[in-house]
């Protein structure tokens, strides 16, 4: 068993080349760059470590583990076209660098090199491979349209389940597919496969209300985002529904106000109500209870304790970062 650390560096190690041919470089090059501009190659190194909690290490997770991670930042790149986001990882994002129209065929043709590396697995994993690929695929993109409609929604018309839903498509679905393609890969039975999916779905929700959490309260510097970007697009989180949820008549007269007229002060006035109400004390709970969640699906998971450390030591580094 190795760590996330030393996964981390063999993933690098195979993944740190050029990924695309040199031309056309317009198309090309700015798929590069994204890929170049850093990130913590969580969903990769998942897919070694869902390998590994079953058997050695095969080449296979190596396929799979580019696959995903290239799927990654496609998803990004798209992303931050629709979000008009300006900064990912503390840099331009690619649309901003480039252009928009570039951004977008960029991010199709990584989609594309996707399945050149699925299709390099072993016949034995290919299909159901691509199975949990696809589903996966398809429910992130579904999960993004559910963002976007709840944005031309009222704060009123969204329910905090119907976030939590959004998000883990959106978000939890690729962390949990990526650790179920290590175990069909490691060999891991379709119980443990699910008990594994179950507790990386859960860990993806914790890891999304704790995104959203620096997007409010993190520290630009680390955070490699512009703070407050949520609320100055009026994003539906868990923070602004629970601070609805929890604050007095005036508290949230002056929230909707906000929402609406976007004034220059609007985030430093949106997080001193959301102080006022205590959503980021009850944020850091609730974050507790979907990762308790997670470590009772692996608890269950059918292997010697000590397999599972890694997973569990990494679920601790990803629900107390601070970037």
């Amino acid at each position: 068993m190795h760590s996330f650390k030393e996964l981390s560096a063999q993933f690098e190690q195979k993944f740190n080349t050029r990924q695309f041919p040199a031309n056309p470089s317009s198309l090309y090059d700015p798929a590069q760059y994204i890929l170049g501009i850093g990130g913590k190659r969580i969903r990769p190194v998942l897919v070694m470590m869902g390998n590994e909690l079953f058997d050695t290490l095969h080449n296979d997770a190596l396929q799979a583990a580019a696959a995903i991670e290239l799927f990654h930042n496609f998803t990004l790149i798209h992303d931050d076209i629709m979000d008009k986001a300006p900064l990912r990882r503390g840099q331009p994002t690619v649309h901003m660098k480039y252009n928009e129209s570039t951004a977008i065929l960029s991010g199709d043709v990584m989609l594309i090199q996707c399945y050149e590396y699925l299709n390099k697995v072993q016949s034995t994993h290919k299909t159901k491979l691509i199975q949990v690929f696809n589903k996966a695929a398809t429910e992130v993109c579904e999960g993004q349209q559910l963002d976007m409609d709840m944005e031309q929604k009222l704060p009123e018309q969204v329910q905090y389940d119907d976030y939590v839903y959004m998000i883990g498509l959106k978000t939890s679905v690729l962390l949990a597919a990526s650790l179920q393609m290590g175990a069909i890969i490691g060999g891991g039975s379709e119980g443990n496969q699910q008990l594994l999916y179950d507790f990386g779905k859960n860990v993806g929700i914790a890891f999304q209300m704790q995104d959203d959490y620096l997007d409010a309260f993190g520290d630009p510097a680390k955070f490699g985002k512009q703070q407050g970007g949520d609320i100055q697009v009026n994003k539906k989180t868990f923070l602004l529904l629970k601070a609805l949820e929890l604050c007095n008549p005036s508290q949230k007269e002056l929230l909707l106000q906000l929402m609406v007229q976007n004034p220059a002060d609007k985030v430093a006035q949106v997080l001193e109500i959301f102080r006022q109400c205590k959503v980021d004390q009850w944020a850091e709970q609730e974050k507790e209870r979907f990762k308790a969640r997670a470590l009772e699906s692996l608890e269950k998971i059918a292997v010697v304790s000590n397999r599972k450390q890694a997973l569990k030591e990494l679920t601790d580094f990803l629900l107390i970062r601070q970037h």
